[in-house]
């Protein structure tokens, strides 16, 4: 899946140059900033004023909290996800062994975190770049990066950017359903579990997502 993904958005990219493109799977949800009264548009708009040409969004592992009711991991009316358990390491450059990459971390939580044991390893981050400025020669690689170093960072130099969020049931789908993990899960819920209220506000005050100086 990861390589067909690639193959679809560097397909796209050359015929869309200049223009604001985001990728993702099916059954996802994109939140930003104070999505109740603005717009992606307005959002990539100042991030754009902001000499910024690709935005970091986590991957924010939503799960129902009853699974004998929702056999299948997944619940609209009933959506839970993680407080805490989310953390950053510095994202090794293979070019200095001695210092991570500038402004590039790797991501890590939620589902991917707590059952980082059913999930193979080039799988557990929650970081991507679903929201970026297509350009000439981008190319999007398996590992959710671009061959384009800054479209890769979390900010520019000299302050932090707006970041957003897919809030998605995928991998509480996918360990329900695969027969390696479905009979080790009995809940995903846990003492540390919030219910999601559908609104940009909770994910900013859990800091999964942030304004920068998109006020």
């Amino acid at each position: 899946m990861p390589a067909a993904q690639c193959e679809i958005v560097n397909a796209i990219n050359p015929a869309a140059l200049g223009q604001w493109l985001y990728y993702c799977y099916n059954a996802v949800f994109l939140f930003h900033p104070f999505n109740e009264t603005r717009n992606v548009s307005e959002m990539m708009t100042f991030h754009a004023e902001e000499r910024r040409d690709a935005m970091l969004t986590y991957v924010i592992d939503f799960y129902a909290r009853d699974l004998q009711k929702h056999k299948s991991g997944v619940s609209i009316d009933d959506a839970w996800l993680d407080k805490p358990g989310y953390y950053a390491l510095g994202r090794p450059d293979p070019d200095n062994h001695n210092h991570p990459k500038e402004r590039q971390l790797d991501f890590f939580g939620g589902l991917h975190w707590r059952f980082e044991e059913h999930i193979p390893t080039n799988r557990r981050k929650i970081d991507r770049i679903s929201l970026f400025r297509a350009k000439k020669d981008l190319e999007l690689r398996p590992d959710d990066t671009f061959n384009d170093e800054e479209y890769n960072t979390y900010a520019c130099p000299w302050h932090h950017n707006t970041t957003a969020a897919v809030v998605s049931f995928r991998t509480a789908k996918a360990l329900k359903r695969n027969p390696g993990s479905s009979f080790d899960i009995h809940n995903f819920k846990w003492h540390n579990s919030v219910k999601f209220e559908w609104h940009s506000r909770q994910l900013m005050d859990l800091g999964l997502m942030e304004p920068g100086q998109w006020f």
